[in-house]
């Protein structure tokens, strides 16, 4: 007995003394611990401020296309794209997939979810910012701070997390949008707006307004509504009426806390057909723009389009960007894409120029984003696991955007493409196309026109030319 008595005790011991070190930071990439634990010094002490260089540059920390005062059209490129840093991907990400454990330990992690490591990867994010030379990035409420035990607790949490990061984005930097994470949790398993449970509707109801509160502080400039687990596995358990009833209200009330506490940005659905639920209520561009004009919405919300997203709906993402665009919804990209051999959300870093390419020329038709922009909701590949690849993958997708914006300036300004398009509907620059455009010409009038012109001409889309048009640009 004496003898486990003195074993039980040397334990207490020595569980106290490894309690009692303060923790510590790792030093591998040239950063020191203070006397309190925390990193000092910079977090990517091996990467220079990445400059442009020009596209005959072969340095890969270097902007080949990007160049940010550039004027293009009018407008400086760094205006057109708007560029922000995903928060989430870029310093929460850890390779993990479901078919294998996390790949990425970044040499600031000490393998916590505190406080203090939260603070710990905010100045490492605004280190990246500077370093990239982007003044925009976004986030969800729990990435950038831990849960607490209780609500109160989470958002004392969040506020003194959002503290720093005011203080750290000085007079240039801001939330291009912020968002409520109302997906991971259990306690959304059934959804949040749409969930069966009244409190859990109230929960998340919560979590928006506090959400949206720390985004108007922090200057932000769009609040967006993603809806991962607003749909449903299967019908046979579900009220859709209802909970498409519920989600509209849960919008509405949020509308109208916006005005209620002067945020100015704008409110944004984004999309999605599926994953994680079978079928997401927002499927897609049209799908959305729909349930909006149902329930009076339209005037209060635009759409944060996601390229990956559009493509798992079965669209082009220039298409789901038109779509927005021609109703005057289009109010932020999430730059990314998918891999056509792979069926889900796969977030990659966009890199092709041609899809890059119809992207900007939706984006030019638009006037801009102002004040969207391009959100990178991409990430890196779980095989990839270098600190200097977080760069690498953000200067490909911005010189790949970039040089897309070129060559739709250089589409616009050939004039070439315009006018194909222009030749194929000229039959309605007529008197009689002009009455039917104005909704002036019945069925009576056409018919008439019909038998007076008899079997009418078709004329050729000529749609191999406007392929080669456009190939020839990029």
């Amino acid at each position: 007995m004496a003898g486990r008595i003195l074993l039980l005790v040397l334990f207490m011991n020595a569980a106290f003394l490894i309690n009692a070190v303060p923790e510590t930071c790792p030093a591998d990439l040239g950063g020191k611990c203070g006397e309190d634990g925390e990193w000092e010094g910079e977090f990517f002490p091996g990467v220079p401020k990445i400059k442009y260089e020009g596209p005959s540059s072969k340095n890969p920390l270097s902007y080949k296309w990007y160049n940010a005062e550039e004027v293009i059209l009018g407008k400086k490129m760094k205006d057109w794209l708007r560029f922000s840093v995903a928060f989430w991907h870029t310093f929460r990400g850890t390779g993990a997939d479901p078919f294998g454990a996390p790949t990425k330990a970044w040499p600031w992690e000490d393998g916590t979810n505190s406080i203090a490591m939260a603070k710990r990867r905010m100045r490492a994010n605004f280190e990246f910012l500077n370093k990239l030379g982007v003044d925009r990035w976004c986030f969800h409420d729990r990435d950038i701070a831990p849960d607490g035990k209780t609500l109160k607790e989470t958002n004392s949490n969040l506020d003194e997390v959002v503290a720093l990061a005011k203080e750290l984005q000085g007079d240039k930097i801001r939330p291009l949008w912020g968002t409520a994470q109302l997906f991971m949790h259990p306690r959304y398993m059934h959804g949040a707006a749409t969930s069966s449970e009244l409190g859990v509707y109230a929960y998340a109801a919560a979590q928006v307004k506090k959400a949206m509160e720390v985004t108007h502080y922090l200057g932000g400039e769009n609040y967006v509504f993603w809806g991962g687990r607003e749909g449903y596995q299967t019908l046979l358990n579900t009220d859709m009426e209802r909970e498409l009833d519920h989600m509209a209200k849960f919008l509405e009330a949020a509308a109208a806390y916006k005005k209620k506490i002067g945020f100015n940005g704008t409110l944004l659905i984004e999309p999605k057909p599926q994953e994680p639920t079978k079928h997401q209520y927002d499927w897609d561009a049209a799908t959305t723009l729909n349930f909006l004009h149902k329930y009076g919405l339209l005037g209060e919300f635009k759409l944060n389009i996601e390229c990956n997203h559009a493509t798992l709906s079965g669209h082009s993402c220039h298409h789901d960007l038109e779509t927005a665009r021609i109703n005057g919804m289009l109010g932020n990209i999430d730059a990314n894409t998918g891999d056509p051999q792979v069926g889900w959300d796969t977030d990659q870093f966009l890199t092709d120029v041609g899809e890059a390419t119809m992207v900007m020329l939706s984006v030019i038709r638009n006037g801009g984003l102002a004040p969207g922009g391009f959100n990178f909701d991409a990430k890196l590949r779980r095989e990839s696991k270098d600190v200097e690849d977080l760069f690498i993958a953000h200067i490909s997708g911005m010189d790949t955007l970039a040089r897309g914006l070129r060559n739709a300036a250089k589409l616009i300004e050939d004039g070439s493409l315009a006018e194909l398009v222009r030749k194929r509907y000229s039959s309605f620059d007529t008197e009689l196309g002009a009455q039917i455009e104005a909704g002036k010409a019945d069925f009576e009038m056409l018919e008439k026109k019909a038998m007076e012109w008899g079997e009418p001409k078709v004329a050729s889309a000529k749609q191999e030319l406007a392929e080669m048009i456009f190939q020839s640009a990029l």
